[in-house]
């Protein structure tokens, strides 16, 4: 019989990039006391992996538990990034409820629509925390406003638009019921989500069913499986068996060998869980996302919605430059390999496969950020390679007909800098749906355009916008080809021939345009140096030094002035590639080169095309 399991609420804190979840789930875990009173603790300390506290961005969905009056509260902190939207729907079926946290200022955003959507396609309860209402600019009666509006725009019942709102700063560290209310702590949150927040129900008596949810991996146990005891009690040493909803043929005979509970940031091992417990497994090797373990009698998988695809992919190729090896610790074919199906272990949304030349692999991802995370942390660790230009995963209807991904951009931008995006986006197969003022004399531009159009615009967009632009995106389907694109109107300058840099040869070079190098470099044949001012690529001798005459005059030996070169950060690199071209990677540098680094070949390639 189904019981309620009252002294378990199981919750996720959902919202848009930047809205405060992280900060929020740090609040919640100081005042909770699962620090000691003296422990030094970092500033979103959720995000544990170095890129995600350098951008500032949640990649992986981390568990955390705290306890309010005798009540474990689970506690999901999720990605707000679309590119990482895998890691969100999933995680929601661990969970009862949710916390969707909006900033005060910014309104509900494109990110909180999609992450909302999900929640409510589950049915699950939802309290609105609207956040950073200490901020001067803050206006949270009319983000009530927009965030009602939202509910009835994804079509929420009558019980989901009675949802409770609370009022809070993360930052500052508390929560009110209503705006008039004194500013104290987070316990009204606290209490909000014990009332409202439904206890986990299921049946203890019955045959174990947990379903798994999210993927860690250790080095030293290797793959852990995290999901909620659905039914039944789990126990360590107890057999079981493992089966998925979406592969019927799947029943594999396995052993529970340690069970853990989590517990603040801490894994704590326990002997047996029960319902509604969000539980960790070691010991079974090739877990996966959406299996269920169940017990032996009774091999019963749960249902579970499967995971969105990719929309755009890259080539990942071993480093075979004439500078390859020197700078990398990992190089080799087998290394790359073994390293991107590692990554497979954690990120459901990935797609890795192999290509006849086996020096190469299609790696898919959920966006151009997705992919560059990876790379980055790739680079970190030491590998060295070499990536192509996205490109779009295409599908074919039954008609035969050419589908590609289209995505929903929202941007809001300076009233004055409006037409120039328009102009931009509309060049790029974009279609504007709607326009209108949003917040401090900003425009607000809709645009439903092709994820092949989004390709390399971001840096583009900042320029345009001097800074002052915000770009969001949300997948939304695929729809029929929209016709080629050009990407990019100027072409490259290369180097001619191998050696280094010299001021000599770069000072007559940066006259055809923006060079990417300074001098004391080390060049080769086919590197792109610079982008030229023009459409065409050109080849310049940059290594080239001064003739020495015996003639002297004070004015041709004066200084040779560089202007300072630009220097590409890797999203401003993997922007710029054309497709003629690839970005190679080591841990200290990033050069981009012409595919064939040959000029005779190069020109072969492009009558072929």
């Amino acid at each position: 019989m189904k019981q309620k399991r009252e002294d378990i609420r199981n919750i996720a804190i959902i919202a848009h990039v930047d809205h405060g979840k992280t900060t929020l789930v740090d609040e919640l875990l100081k005042q909770s006391g699962t620090f000691r009173a003296n422990q030094a603790v970092a500033e979103r300390v959720m995000d544990s992996n170095d890129i995600e506290r350098e951008r500032g961005i949640t990649i992986l969905s981390k568990n955390t538990a705290v306890y309010y009056k005798n009540t474990k509260i689970n506690i999901i902190d999720t990605p707000g990034h679309a590119d990482f939207g895998g890691e969100v729907e999933r995680v929601l079926k661990m969970v009862n409820g949710v916390v969707l946290v909006v900033d005060a200022y910014e309104g509900a955003m494109p990110q909180t629509k999609f992450v909302l959507r999900k929640a409510l396609e589950l049915d699950l309860h939802v309290i609105v925390c609207i956040n950073k209402i200490d901020k001067a600019e803050g206006r949270p009666e009319e983000v009530i406003d927009e965030i009602l509006e939202l509910f009835m725009d994804l079509d929420a019942s009558d019980e989901q638009l009675d949802c409770p709102f609370i009022f809070a700063s993360a930052k500052a560290g508390f929560a009110i019921k209503d705006l008039n209310d004194k500013q104290e702590n987070m316990f009204p949150l606290f209490e909000t989500i014990l009332d409202y927040i439904p206890a986990p129900e299921g049946d203890p008596d019955a045959d174990v069913q947990v379903l798994i949810s999210t993927i860690d991996y250790n080095e030293y146990v290797g793959r852990i499986g995290v999901g909620k005891v659905d039914n039944g009690t789990i126990k360590v040493n107890q057999e079981a068996i493992v089966v998925n909803h979406h592969e019927p043929d799947k029943l594999k005979k396995v052993k529970i060998s340690k069970l853990y509970e989590f517990d603040g940031l801490n894994k704590v091992e326990v002997q047996s869980a029960s319902i509604g417990s969000i539980v960790a497994i070691s010991g079974i090797a090739d877990i996966h996302i959406g299996d269920t373990i169940c017990s032996v009698d009774k091999p019963v998988p749960i249902p579970f919605q499967k995971i969105s695809e990719p929309t755009i992919a890259m080539q990942f190729i071993v480093n075979d430059s004439p500078l390859a090896g020197r700078e990398g610790k990992f190089v080799t074919s087998r290394h790359l390999r073994d390293r991107l199906f590692k990554e497979l272990n954690t990120d459901v949304s990935l797609r890795v496969e192999e290509s006849a030349n086996a020096d190469s692999y299609k790696v898919s991802g959920r966006g151009e950020l997705h992919l560059s995370v990876l790379i980055e942390n790739m680079r970190r660790e030491g590998y060295e390679f070499a990536v192509s230009k996205a490109e779009v995963l295409y599908h074919t209807n039954e008609h035969g007909k050419k589908l590609e991904p289209i995505e929903i951009a929202y941007i809001d931008v300076p009233e004055e800098y409006s037409g120039t995006i328009i102009d931009k986006l509309s060049q790029r197969k974009g279609e504007l749906r709607a326009m209108g003022a949003a917040n401090g004399g900003y425009t607000r531009l809709e645009f439903l355009i092709p994820s092949r159009g989004l390709i390399g615009y971001r840096g583009e967009f900042m320029t345009d916008t001097k800074g002052n632009g915000v770009l969001n995106t949300v997948f939304d389907s695929y729809g029929s080809y929209r016709g080629d694109i050009q990407y990019r109107k100027q072409g490259s300058l290369i180097a001619y021939e191998a050696g280094e840099s010299i001021t000599y040869g770069l000072y007559s070079a940066q006259e055809r345009g923006t060079l990417f190098i300074g001098p004391g470099e080390k060049v080769y044949a086919g590197m792109v140096i610079g982008q030229n001012g023009k459409a065409e690529d050109i080849e310049l001798n940059v290594c080239k030094t001064k003739k020495l005459t015996n003639t002297r005059s004070s004015s041709a030996d004066e200084a040779l002035r560089l202007t300072t070169p630009k220097v590409l950060s890797l999203e401003e690199a993997l922007d710029f590639i054309d497709t003629d071209e690839l970005l190679e990677i080591t841990p200290k540098s990033l050069r981009i080169r012409k595919k064939y680094l040959d000029p005779t070949m190069r020109r072969r390639a492009t009558r072929n095309n």
